[in-house]
């Protein structure tokens, strides 16, 4: 299962809803995700944007 850092669901209306620190399943009917905040399951959804934020390995 993904995890993100950062995810934002856009939404078909062009509303934007998001999320830190998420795992994340995409399906046929929309997204499901996993936060501190609990289980939610978003339908109408256009477009994600997930991003992990990781150090470069020859910063490290």
């Amino acid at each position: 299962m993904p995890h993100a850092d950062t995810l934002t669901v856009v939404h078909h209306d062009d509303t934007r809803t998001s999320f830190s620190d998420v795992r994340y399943q995409l399906h046929r009917d929309g997204i499901h995700i996993w936060s501190a905040d609990g289980e939610h399951a978003i339908t109408d959804v256009l477009m994600t944007q997930a991003y992990r934020h990781r150090v470069a390995d020859d910063q490290e």
